[in-house]
């Protein structure tokens, strides 16, 4: 059975992670807020400050929130030596908890604050400790207030909580970072509207509590609460692997697959998956993560294999930028990355996803461009359109400063949309991937690089210190090296990214081992 094209199994999995995750970050600002305002209330001098610290953190991007906690958490287990899970939910946990104190606070602080003054006094003249005042008067008072706090703290995180897949956490946000990708917009449905319903559910619950309390029935607020127990028992119920694999008899031992955000590396964690099953591994994937974060991720083990890029690895990971030949730049990075970090650089897997400027064909034809030294020359009057890494990496200062490219706008999208900003107009160039089938489907033509600016960008296979000490797996993976020429890629890659008869990336990674075995 499928809801919007994806398998229930599937979308109730991710739904049952992204509320675990997002109850356990409002009961973490509960546990943090809630004292932190009794304190402000009885310290004036504190409140100020407290508020305006997390005021302040409101205002941080709930991404770029998600995105701080992995450095910290690896600099932390770093200082302590201690083995400190950096990716997935501890990260998430963290920022989301953090991210959901503002109202939890206020409320709590505004709650106290307003009950009368009077009430206040009756209970010192009944002799009433602070600790009585607390539970018997102040608390019964401001319960509506605090509670209509944590309403707001929960529709927040529950939304904000799509954001964890960038930092390796099941959630219902893998639907949608997933489908803008591939361009399968069911998949976004079905995310969005899976996460709306799933908030709208348990605002409603929780309004159902703080009503009962306001109007004294007690029928009400106990159903309220007797249903939200029931939600939390349904999250908590052990299920299946999100990916379906998990439970697979007679495996011992759980791979964690890394993947960055766009259709390749979808298919490719597939294709790694299927193999080592069939090896008698159980895995588990971790999709659209940033090209730093899944390389810390399988230096820290918390990914066991991913694939990356010679040129990524070499500029952002050795920080260097001398050209060195393909099998030169791949040996230098098996021994640097091997001694510096223990991590494996298997071997390439026979093709390379290198960046290229693209152009519509007729558009180059009519100004004369036909490489990236022709390009400079008429840049002022283009527009350029780049995936989200490309202006910040260290390969866009190369290329610019070695042809003098000054363009009249330049724009970062997702994959996705970067193609359909050349496909409509909006960008005149785009930074494409060189393996990617909408290269030729959309009528592009990519530029010559005559000053080698741009390094070599051979897929490689990149295997924790665990992992690269595990033989059976190197075995299993070992297969795929050398094994997918370039024009394979790209067929299996156009067959997620096409919009007419789209295949799944299980699907093409499917197709993607027939041809394998095939050519064997």
């Amino acid at each position: 059975m499928t809801v919007f094209g994806v398998p229930l199994a599937e979308l109730v999995q991710l739904a049952q992670a992204h509320f675990r995750l997002s109850a356990a970050a409002v009961l973490l600002a509960l546990v943090i807020g809630i004292p932190l305002a009794i304190a402000a209330v009885r310290n004036e001098q504190l409140r100020g400050p407290l508020l305006a610290t997390v005021n302040g953190i409101q205002t941080v991007p709930g991404l770029a929130l998600l995105a701080l906690f992995y450095p910290l958490l690896l600099l932390l287990g770093d200082a302590t030596g201690l083995a400190i899970p950096a990716l997935g939910f501890l990260p998430a946990l963290l920022a989301l908890g953090v991210y959901a104190l503002l109202p939890i606070v206020r409320n709590t602080v505004t709650a106290f604050a307003s009950i009368d003054g009077n009430l206040i006094q009756a209970a010192d003249a009944l002799g009433m400790s602070a600790r009585q005042k607390l539970v018997l008067v102040e608390f019964p008072l401001g319960t509506p207030i605090i509670l209509a706090g944590i309403r707001i703290a929960a529709v927040w995180t529950i939304g904000t909580a799509t954001l964890a897949t960038t930092i390796g956490q099941p959630c219902l946000g893998d639907l949608i970072f997933s489908g803008l990708q591939i361009q399968d917009w069911e998949r976004v449905l079905a995310g969005c509207i899976a996460a709306a319903l799933l908030a709208l559910l348990v605002d409603f619950l929780l309004g159902l509590v703080e009503s009962g309390l306001a109007r004294r029935s007690k029928r009400r607020w106990l159903a309220g609460l007797a249903m939200i127990s029931v939600l939390l028992l349904a999250a908590f119920v052990p299920p299946d692997d999100w990916t379906g694999r998990s439970e697979q008899a007679g495996m011992d031992r759980t791979v964690v697959i890394g993947a960055k955000g766009f259709s390749e590396q979808y298919i490719l964690a597939e294709l790694i998956a299927a193999r080592l099953e069939k090896a008698g591994y159980r895995t588990k994937a971790r999709y659209n993560l940033g090209s730093s974060v899944a390389y810390q991720a399988v230096r820290t083990g918390d990914i066991d294999v991913y694939v990356d890029y010679t040129g990524t690895l070499w500029a952002n990971q050795l920080d260097r930028g001398e050209k060195l030949s393909a099998a030169e730049m791949l040996s230098v990075l098996r021994r640097e990355l091997s001694e510096r970090d223990g991590v494996t650089v298997l071997g390439a897997l026979g093709f390379e996803n290198a960046y290229a400027f693209a152009i519509r064909r007729e558009q180059a034809g009519a100004l004369g461009i036909a490489s990236l030294e022709d390009l400079a020359r008429e840049a002022t009057s283009l527009d350029l359109a780049t995936d989200l890494e490309f202006l910040s990496r260290p390969e866009w200062e190369g290329v610019r400063d070695a042809y003098g490219l000054t363009f009249a706008s330049m724009r970062s999208y997702s994959p996705t949309f970067m193609y359909s900003a050349i496909e409509d107009g909006s960008a005149d160039v785009i930074s494409a991937f060189s393996s990617d089938g909408r290269i030729s489907a959309l009528g592009l033509t990519t530029l010559p690089d005559p000053r080698q600016a741009l390094p070599n960008y051979d897929a490689v296979l990149l295997l924790s210190p665990n992992a690269g000490r595990d033989g059976q797996l190197v075995k299993s993976l070992s297969e795929l090296v050398g094994s997918i020429p370039i024009d394979t890629m790209r067929e299996a890659n156009w067959m997620v990214d096409r919009s007419q008869d789209k295949r799944t990336a299980r699907e093409a990674a499917s197709w993607l081992a027939q041809e394998i075995s095939a050519s064997r």
